[in-house]
């Protein structure tokens, strides 16, 4: 008998978990595995512009979905890193006030480490950001970071998507149903479970009672298996991470050939921070914030300064969530996948990344034989350490600030808010920078090369001095550098602006359908 998983709950978070098992699973094989979604018409998706992490061109790929219509569909541009505004210093404060977490890895001839000569000075006066990869250059020009004759999902620089999310989630609905899953339109009215606590049933009211060997929980914050039904507990962070409410608007370009921003832009605020994320037709904009540090009339008038004249009739949307995560995501025969498993806040697109994670993690571990409890140990142990080192990761852009202009930047730096794993990784880099030490690949979402770029972007430095003398490639050092400028120079001179691709893209497609 064909297995069977019942996902419950659609938005990006369910049917991209969905259309991912269907083609790892084997959904359309007559031995595959039998893949249902019932979500009710009467919940919503969030529909505010989204970013993701470059994992996500594997993950849609993988699911079938053409980078192409991924552009015409959902409003995508691309997104080459995040660029961070008066996180460091506050406005006015003299200094540089911003710097940018590309995703481009600095690679330099021959293997070189070039970190080590910029920490010693061999780069001069310039940032880390902007001499060990040309893309912080090339998106500060809204350059693109590929022409319209690469292939589908391959470019010189790497990137990721910003997109709409109610559109993506029609996309990746329908191209689960095309990949085998079933779709119910439903409404779970009761979770009923069994003397062990597994799931028994999931009853709903056209439909009846829904059964299946795996329940995956993409309820959002409802969480209405894993947390209402099963009970498995919420981990709070608010003691790490203060903010616990968004505000969200929409604002449409000047002109229709206005330049898109090629990354996701974050403005630190009084009590919290900005997002600017640049669609084809327009701009997602929110605001981040914490009630503990300021009043919501007060993080309303900051997102509306910000919209300026035009945005002063935008509608705004408001969200409460809280920063965490649960401990146990997969109890007995259900899994938590999305917000109903944890949610930290919007900086650096962890939301979807965590559930590209947990669908790798569900198809790699499924219980073929029955055996929920050996997968569920060891999807549990991994995502809590994801869990636990994305919080840190997270918490780096706010306790290295020089601001003390407010209470919550006050307490963002003071160590009672940091963790002691976090405070244990800065002890490390003090006279060490952040390499593959620190580093396991199979939990950490970041490399060492993004915590490299948010520690010195935040004006962080390594002392190397009592090891200057071992560092004997500083010519070699130099001439990289000055390949780096070079390679600043083709970027620019060759990469299209980022409208003029995504406006490509919508007409003809990637490589040789462009050519």
């Amino acid at each position: 008998m064909r297995k069977r998983v019942l996902i419950v709950g659609g938005g990006t978070a369910g049917w991209l978990t969905a259309g991912y098992l269907a083609k790892r699973l084997g959904a359309d094989l007559a031995d595959g595995v039998a893949i249902t979604l019932v979500e009710s018409k009467d919940i919503g998706v969030l529909g505010v512009g989204e970013g993701t992490f470059p994992t996500i061109r594997r993950t849609l790929a993988t699911i079938g979905v053409d980078e192409a219509e991924l552009v015409r569909r959902c409003g995508a541009t691309f997104k080459q890193g995040a660029r961070f505004v008066h996180w460091q210093r506050a406005p006015g404060t003299p200094g540089r006030d911003h710097y940018m977490h590309p995703f481009q890895v600095a690679e330099a001839p021959g293997g070189l480490e070039l970190l080590p000569y910029w920490l010693s000075g061999a780069a001069g006066d310039a940032e880390w950001d902007e001499v060990s990869t040309p893309q912080k250059a090339a998106a500060d020009a809204a350059r693109a970071p590929k022409l319209p004759t690469h292939p589908d999902y391959v470019g010189p620089l790497n990137y990721a998507f910003h997109f709409d999310a109610v559109a993506l989630a029609g996309l990746l609905r329908e191209r689960a149903v095309a990949n085998g899953v079933t779709h119910l339109i439903d409404t779970v009215t009761h979770v009923a479970l069994d003397d062990t606590g597994a799931i028994e049933r999931v009853e709903t009211e056209r439909h009846g009672a829904l059964t299946a060997d795996l329940y995956v929980d993409c309820t959002g914050f409802r969480a209405e298996l894993i947390g209402k039904a099963m009970g498995v507990a919420f981990r709070s962070c608010r003691d790490v991470l203060f903010c616990d409410r968004a505000l969200a608007a929409q604002l449409p370009y000047e002109t229709a050939d206005a330049p898109i921003a090629s990354q996701t832009i974050s403005t630190a605020q009084e009590a919290g921070w900005i997002w600017d994320i640049g669609l084809d037709r327009r701009r997602g904009i929110g605001h981040v914030y914490s009630s503990d540090h300021g009043d919501d009339e007060a993080a309303e008038r900051a997102l509306r300064r910000y919209l300026g004249p035009r945005g002063e009739q935008a509608e705004v949307r408001r969200f409460r969530f809280e920063a965490g995560f649960r401990e146990v995501n997969w109890r007995r025969n259900c899994v938590a996948v999305g917000l109903s498993s944890g949610f930290f806040e919007p900086l650096e697109a962890t939301g979807i990344a965590f559930a590209e994670v947990s669908a790798a993690m569900i198809a790699n571990l499924f219980p073929w034989s029955g055996d929920h409890e050996t997968s569920a140990r060891q999807f549990n142990a991994n995502l809590l350490r994801r869990y636990e080192r994305a919080l840190d990761f997270i918490k780096l852009h706010y306790c290295l600030s020089e601001r003390r202009d407010t209470d919550f930047w006050r307490d963002n730096v003071a160590d009672s808010s940091n963790t002691a794993s976090l405070l244990e990784l800065l002890d490390r880099w003090r006279h060490r920078w952040p390499n593959e030490l620190d580093i396991d690949p199979q939990v950490d979402i970041f490399t060492e090369a993004s915590w490299q770029y948010v520690l010195y972007g935040m004006g962080w430095r390594t002392d190397l001095s009592t090891r200057a003398g071992a560092l004997r490639y500083r010519d070699d050092a130099r001439r990289a550098f000055g390949e780096v400028r070079r390679q600043i120079g083709v970027a620019l001179a060759n990469l299209p602006a980022h409208r003029a691709l995504v406006a490509a893209a919508q007409r003809r497609g990637f490589g040789s359908a462009a050519a």
